[in-house]
């Protein structure tokens, strides 16, 4: 299904989502150790964040995502950096299994999910995703950072307010990248067959007022963005509030689980 983030928030999320540190990529490469014949399948791609770095490693990547605007900037995205062996279908995580037919029954050498297994259903998704995957194949869960709303700064803890007041009670929603909800993920991989690694990678980044407000702006539904006429205001204000806490730091957080298929 379609999550509203179509239209003008698949531009921002392209233009203020962070991309994934080298460091992870490789991890997945060696932990499957994928090479040149294989074939990976991105669910919930995105604008193919994820899935264009993969691509140059492997023979072919699939991009899955449920909105065709977030597809429409991969395909973009893609060709303006000359990758060019991606794939980019319509659909799910409960197309799987069709996906699997598709296939012709061609095993693949991993299934990624880049920040978006939260939309998912994740216990039936890992159940299915075994039988796809050649020997030694895997499953690779990232988390990438922490909401912008939910970090330990000063700087957040002011967004945080200031998101309530425009928005309604408090954002709370940490897109799966709590412990509580690792730990679980962890957990039915394990009780699904897979044997599960962990790579943790930290950095810090300074953030500009834009690309805060931009990442604000990209976590909405398109339905809740506000109007270009006002944007401005929402702008001055959201900058006056946070202008006493400069320079903003973000601490990134990146963590993957690495379920590999035990043969």
């Amino acid at each position: 299904m379609e999550l509203g983030f179509g239209g003008e928030v698949a531009d921002l999320y392209h233009r203020y989502r962070r991309g994934y540190p080298s460091g992870l990529i490789d991890a997945c490469i060696d932990a499957f150790s994928l090479k040149g014949d294989d074939s990976v399948i991105d669910l919930g791609c995105g604008t193919g964040q994820l899935a264009t770095p993969i691509a140059p490693h492997v023979r072919a990547v699939i991009g899955v995502d449920p909105e065709p605007d977030m597809l429409a900037r991969a395909r973009s995205a893609a060709q303006d950096q000359g990758v060019t062996n991606v794939a980019w279908m319509v659909g799910s995580d409960s197309d799987l299994p069709l996906l699997r037919s598709l296939l012709a029954e061609q095993s693949v050498g991993a299934v990624t999910i880049g920040q978006a297994l939260h939309w998912m259903d994740h216990e039936a998704l890992f159940a299915a995703i075994g039988p796809i995957l050649r020997p030694g194949g895997g499953v690779m869960v990232v988390a990438n950072g922490i909401p912008l709303w939910l970090q330990d700064s000063d700087w957040s803890r002011a967004l945080r307010a200031w998101l309530s007041d425009w928005l309604g009670p408090g954002p709370t929603n940490s897109c799966g990248t709590d412990n509580t909800t690792q730990q679980r993920y962890r957990q039915s991989l394990t009780a699904n067959g897979f044997e599960v690694s962990k790579v943790e990678l930290d950095y810090a980044d300074e953030l500009d007022f834009d690309h805060l407000l931009g990442g604000v702006y990209s976590a909405l539904p398109v339905d809740r963005l506000p109007s270009a006429e006002e944007r401005p205001q929402i702008a001055a204000e959201l900058r006056e509030v946070l202008h006493p806490y400069r320079p903003y730091i973000e601490q990134v957080p990146v963590r993957a689980l690495l379920g590999t298929k035990v043969a």
